[in-house]
């Protein structure tokens, strides 16, 4: 059994995890553990002291929202419409990883070393695929739509980048539109969330003026 942490230890282990969270979200995966504990004001020893590995720490950061999307579909499956309990579940799903680019990463990912969060991922999207089942049966799913095309959609939803975390929610909010409609088994034409201005390069920016493509407003 574990001993219990003095106070000042729970303070420690408290501030890195907020700092890895925050990190992890903003910047993905690759922020070093150096960093993470220059950020947490501690000692590189004393992460590793809590967390034995990159891994260890990335998955006690990411824990709580992989329980968020459990619940994201749990309510999915819950819905007396299986088509609507489907469309929240992508809705959902998006807007939690739209806002944490290393947890996006991990969940679409197959990382070594974080056994015990892949296998509560794939509860997870086991039970997504019951989901998946319930909206094929009731007729309002496409029949080849698989489990991977909703890895597909997440995968593209990551590489959302806009100025602010609400812009970045409103951008996955039309693009998870936009994925519910192509997997519609009759496509109904239905209007769309509002457009957010993205970044674009200048090279982007420049041939979209050349070819007459309009931005969002």
């Amino acid at each position: 059994m574990r001993a219990p942490l003095r106070s000042d230890a729970r303070d420690n282990r408290g501030r890195i995890l907020a700092v890895a969270r925050a990190a992890f979200a903003a910047e993905g995966l690759d922020v070093p553990i150096r960093e993470i504990a220059r950020r947490a004001e501690v000692g590189v020893a004393t992460v590793y002291r809590h967390f034995r590995t990159k891994e260890a720490l990335l998955a006690e950061a990411f824990a709580e929202q992989l329980a968020s999307c459990r619940a994201v579909v749990e309510a999915g499956l819950a819905a007396d419409d299986p088509w609507r309990g489907f469309c929240l579940v992508i809705e959902r799903l998006m807007e939690v990883h739209a806002l944490d680019r290393g947890f996006a990463r991990a969940f679409t990912s197959r990382l070594p070393g974080i056994e015990d969060f892949a296998v509560d991922r794939d509860r997870t999207l086991r039970l997504l695929l019951k989901l998946v089942r319930r909206a094929k049966d009731a007729g309002k799913l496409r029949d080849d739509f698989v489990l991977e095309d909703i890895s597909l959609a997440l995968m593209a939803n990551e590489g959302i980048r806009a100025d602010s975390p609400e812009l970045r929610v409103a951008a996955s909010r039309r693009f998870a539109a936009l994925m519910i409609q192509s997997f519609r088994a009759e496509p109904v034409r239905a209007p769309l969330p509002p457009a957010v201005r993205l970044p674009l390069s200048r090279v982007e920016l420049s041939r979209a003026r050349s070819t007459g493509t309009r931005s969002a407003p």
